[in-house]
C-alpha cells in the first residue's frame, strides 16, 4: 500500500496530502485583514507555491472548489481566475457561498495531479 505523504502536519490537520499521484490541500489568504481582491490575489500566489512544492503545475489541476463568504465576489474571482488559470487545461471548478471563519472571504479546496499524474 502506498504511503500517504503529509506536508505541514499538525494534531488537527495537514496542510497538504499527497496520495496515489494526487495532491489535496486547502488554501486561504495569509492576510485576512484586507479586502476580497487582495485575499483572492494572495490565494493564487499561494496556490502557485503549493503546486511547486508538490511537483505539480496549473495544467495538472484536477478540481478546485471555491467557498466564498459573499457571491458578490464572483466577478473579482473570475477576473483573477481567468488571468491565472491555464485555459488550455482547466480543472473542474465549483463556487459556493458559505459562512467562513473570521475575516476569511475565500477558501479553496484543491486537487492536482503530481509528477506524471
Amino acid at each position: 500500500m502506498e504511503k500517504i505523504r503529509r506536508i505541514g502536519e499538525s494534531a488537527r490537520w495537514a496542510d497538504v496530502l499527497v496520495y496515489q499521484g494526487i495532491a489535496r490541500w486547502v488554501e486561504v489568504a495569509n492576510d485576512t485583514s484586507v479586502g476580497a481582491r487582495a485575499q483572492l490575489s494572495q490565494v493564487f500566489i499561494q496556490l502557485d507555491k503549493t503546486l511547486q512544492l508538490v511537483g505539480s503545475t496549473r495544467s495538472q489541476l484536477l478540481e478546485v472548489t471555491i467557498f466564498l463568504s459573499d457571491l458578490t465576489f464572483v466577478p473579482i474571482l473570475n477576473e483573477l481566475w481567468d488571468q491565472w488559470i491555464d485555459s488550455n487545461h482547466p480543472p473542474i471548478r465549483a463556487c459556493v457561498q458559505c459562512g467562513l471563519q473570521g475575516n476569511i472571504m475565500a477558501e479553496f479546496v484543491v486537487h492536482a495531479a503530481v509528477g506524471d499524474g
